[in-house]
């Protein structure tokens, strides 16, 4: 009896399958490749079915990114206060911003503006890295990528919400007490953290691809806030100029969402720093809904195409 074996082909299939090509052979057993992209709805029911770990990895994450400070989460307020303080030096004081408005209000006006243009700034930047810096995460389970920038995205939206106290109270500090408008600042705030949760998808897509992207974008956001009037008012220095200047500035998210959420506020100071003293045009809403749902859609849809490559290579 011979105990030598005669080596088995595997290049292709024999018997019944003998001349399926590989895509017929899957779909005769019904297999699927590994990692396969679902459809668009069947990834938004599963992304929608992991929105506690979601909220949970945010909160983890925010837990831990002051573990080592000895002051720990103050530093969620803090640091937003001492631009606020840097800002009000430079621009307040030495360039005389605060000279165009009622007295002891510009530092309110200037808090808001920074508060909230953070919220977007640092929603994407920690974006454009949620891809690069989960790859562990990533190859070791199986989930829908856009968990990860959409949680960094929620994690800005708890220190915008921590801070929100502190911003209150300088609000109240200036002398101007809470109106109706204050009701405004919750639809302000869900658009905006739509703006920022879609822009987030899409630089987590291009910074999975590019890592050097996150190198360019400081740069890019420090020229993003001084155009969008976070620490001026960008309307009084650009009135005289040409009326498509002008529209192309009014239709800056950054700028629209600030303005939303200053007049909400504060409608006294926002009426006041105008050119013509004007109240918050309704086109503002309308640029703030667009802006908010239309990025968001659009960053979720180009998220989603790329999500079976994620983690590899």
């Amino acid at each position: 009896m011979s105990t030598v074996s005669e080596p088995v082909s595997l290049s292709a299939p024999r018997g019944a399958d003998a001349g399926l090509t590989p895509k017929q052979l899957a779909d005769k057993y019904g297999l699927a490749v590994s990692g396969r992209r679902p459809g668009l709805f069947a990834y938004t029911k599963q992304l929608w079915a992991r929105r506690h770990f979601i909220w949970a990895f945010a909160t983890a994450r925010l837990v831990a990114q002051y573990t080592d400070a000895k002051l720990g989460q103050l530093w969620q307020v803090m640091t937003p206060l001492l631009n606020c303080a840097v800002f009000y030096l430079v621009f307040g004081v030495i360039l005389a911003s605060k000279d165009n408005f009622p007295p002891d209000t510009y530092i309110a006006w200037l808090c808001i503006g920074v508060f909230v243009f953070q919220f977007t700034q640092n929603a994407v930047q920690s974006g454009t890295r949620a891809i690069s810096d989960s790859l562990g995460l990533i190859r070791a389970l199986h989930f829908p990528r856009a968990c990860l920038p959409i949680a960094f995205t929620v994690i800005q939206l708890q220190q915008l919400l921590i801070s929100m106290v502190v911003l209150v109270g300088t609000v109240l500090a200036a002398g101007i007490a809470p109106g109706r408008t204050w009701l405004l600042i919750v639809p302000a705030l869900i658009l905006q953290t739509m703006f920022n949760t879609g822009v987030s998808l899409v630089f987590a897509r291009i910074g999975a691809k590019t890592s050097d992207i996150s190198q360019l974008i400081p740069f890019v956001m420090r020229a993003w806030m001084f155009l969008s009037g976070v620490m001026f008012s960008i309307q009084d220095k650009i009135h005289s100029w040409p009326h498509y200047i002008q529209t192309i500035m009014a239709l800056n998210p950054a700028s629209v969402y600030m303005d939303l959420l200053r007049h909400a506020f504060a409608p006294i100071i926002y009426s006041h720093h105008q050119a013509k003293h004007q109240d918050l045009p309704p086109h503002q809403w309308t640029y703030g809904i667009a802006w908010g749902v239309g990025m968001f859609i659009i960053g979720y849809v180009f998220f989603w195409k790329a999500e079976e490559e994620y983690g590899r290579g």
